[in-house]
């Protein structure tokens, strides 16, 4: 057959920002977003928001050009969520930051990333003018205050005043008319994603329109998302974009549930009163939901999606007795969200709670749009033995994966190799199924006289003691073994009454189900683990304790 080229006509560039325009059309007159009691948008609403912000961003009079930066310091509040769309259609890269970094690390993703624009929420704002002042006069950003809640709240009434653009202040200089800038080629960046952990080197992530666009739509199909769910934005936004369902929402029609709290109280509120259906949610937010004390069966079942960390099974399999149905995925910031989820497999079916749990605790196989997934050997470079045994680093090909860190060739070679894999950090086994379970980042594996032991294997066992709320497991340095496991440990609250439990009851219970080598040799209690903003418990803080320890 004669080779046929590409014409206009068939080679449109993939983004998922015309998931929009779809909405407006399909679902106009459906709810697109509901926050509080104030605030229930339309889709037709919402593209219309949309646009103008998109308009009023390229007015000259902000001299924003097609790829700069405007970065957004956020809770998942309506306003938010909109940015995920207008920003990138008025052809700027956009770029979500954790609004709990610090001022000094927030001004180093500003200065990095040379932003132009910055949209913060009023509790946010003095973190972002301390931020501000650490940068030079020429890298000072415009500064939007979003005007989320603003009966309710007092800090946006003293910040308004110092400041002549709020939110719908700004939007009302936009013209729902805009034709919207579609990117002349999908590999244009389209997100600026920093990578938790980020310090004076930061590790930007940067992903095209057609990576997003290829994670949406294979998470969309992996998770058997309907037409017009009600979706509760437990995930924050900020995270790996809410792992690419700000975008995914709008393909469906769903009713976006924003919540500025991640409590269970609020979570299991919205869940009764809105009729959620769908939701995502870290390990560390279902271990905090089955350990509420006020909790109950659901009277409809939510469909959950976790990812982060790898889950207990004694997590999945609680949530489920709540009636929550877990589904799991496996991917990195560098991935734009989830790329290997676990699908269900009939022959599970008839397993019991907690067999079932287990198998859906391992990560899974590729999502339908991803390419390869595979576990190579760190000594020969091939594939491992698919035997749930043979442990190697897990890399990845995909039209997911990013373009490249920001500004750092180095670390983009370094996990992006010339053997045409990106190597994650990640360790793990490939079981004879064909199913990846993720064991360890390479950097939490414990060596232990020349012994590797996983510490998420070590958490797993733990888990499943029934007075354990939260359990991690890190490397202390040892003279004579090298390293060896310490485990940090928070007790449920309704632990038999006085909640008295020793350092030796645990050691024992870890004794009846792990080998000798692999049963922490420290237990250190504490009331709370720390974590990140996103649920993930932070090793490196419990490492250095760790390293103090006698």
């Amino acid at each position: 057959m004669e080779l046929l080229l590409p014409h206009p006509s068939n080679s449109t560039p993939l983004t998922v920002l015309g998931f929009l325009d779809r909405a407006a059309s399909v679902y106009g007159d459906c709810p697109s977003i509901l926050h509080t009691t104030n605030t229930i948008h339309t889709w037709s609403e919402t593209h219309n928001r949309c646009l103008r912000i998109a308009s009023a961003l390229t007015s000259s009079s902000l001299g924003i050009n097609q790829g700069q930066v405007v970065s957004v310091v956020g809770p998942n509040v309506p306003s938010v969520y909109e940015l995920q769309f207008a920003v990138p259609m008025s052809g700027a890269i956009l770029n979500n930051i954790n609004p709990r970094l610090d001022a000094h690390a927030l001004s180093v993703l500003l200065r990095h990333s040379e932003s132009k624009l910055v949209f913060v929420d009023p509790n946010s704002i003095s973190l972002v003018l301390e931020a501000i002042s650490f940068l030079g006069q020429n890298e000072k950003p415009h500064v939007v205050l979003l005007d989320d809640d603003q009966e309710d709240n007092s800090s946006f009434v003293s910040a308004a005043s110092d400041f002549l653009d709020t939110y719908e202040g700004f939007m009302e200089r936009g013209d729902s008319r805009f034709k919207w800038i579609r990117p002349q080629t999908e590999w244009q960046p389209m997100v600026l994603n920093y990578t938790s952990g980020t310090t004076s080197s930061p590790k930007g992530v940067v992903l095209s329109h057609r990576a997003i666009f290829m994670l949406t739509l294979s998470s969309l199909l992996d998770w058997s998302f309907p037409n017009r769910p009600v979706y509760l934005w437990t995930l924050p936004m900020f995270h790996a974009n809410g792992w690419g369902y700000t975008w995914g929402t709008a393909a469906v029609g769903a009713t976006n549930v924003c919540t500025r709290r991640v409590d269970a109280p609020t979570i299991y509120d919205l869940i009764d009163k809105q009729h959620v259906t769908h939701m995502c949610a870290a390990p560390m937010v279902l271990n905090m939901l089955t350990n509420y004390p006020s909790r109950k069966p659901l009277e409809k079942p939510v469909q959950v999606m976790t990812a982060g960390a790898p889950p207990p099974a004694a997590i999945i399999s609680r949530a489920e007795s709540l009636g929550f149905n877990v589904g799991h995925g496996y991917g990195l910031t560098e991935t734009g969200g989830p790329v290997v989820s676990c699908a269900w497999k009939p022959e599970w079916d008839h397993l019991d709670p907690l067999e079932r749990a287990t198998m859906k605790s391992r990560q899974g196989v590729r999502t339908i749009g991803f390419a390869e997934v595979d576990v190579r050997d760190p000594r020969t470079g091939k594939s491992v033995e698919h035997d749930g045994v043979s442990v190697g680093e897990i890399v990845f090909k995909g039209g997911s994966v990013m373009l490249g860190y920001y500004k750092d060739p180095e670390g983009t070679a370094a996990c992006m190799r010339e053997d045409g894999w990106f190597y994650t950090g990640d360790v793990g086994v490939i079981h004879k199924d064909g199913y990846l379970e993720v064991k360890d980042r390479s950097k939490d594996v414990i060596i232990c006289g020349g012994e590797n032991i996983s510490s998420a294997e070590v958490e797993t066992v733990l888990y499943t003691n029934p007075v354990v709320k939260e359990a991690a497991v890190v490397a202390k340095p040892d003279k004579m073994w090298g390293e060896t496991p310490c485990a940090f440990v928070s007790l449920k609250y309704d632990n038999n009454g006085d909640g008295l439990v020793t350092e030796r009851e645990i050691r024992e219970f870890c004794k009846t189900k792990l080998p000798k080598y692999m049963v922490p040799r420290k237990v250190i209690f504490q009331e709370e683990l720390p974590k990140t903003s996103t649920g993930k418990i932070q090793k490196f803080l419990l490492r250095q304790m760790a390293k103090s320890l006698p």
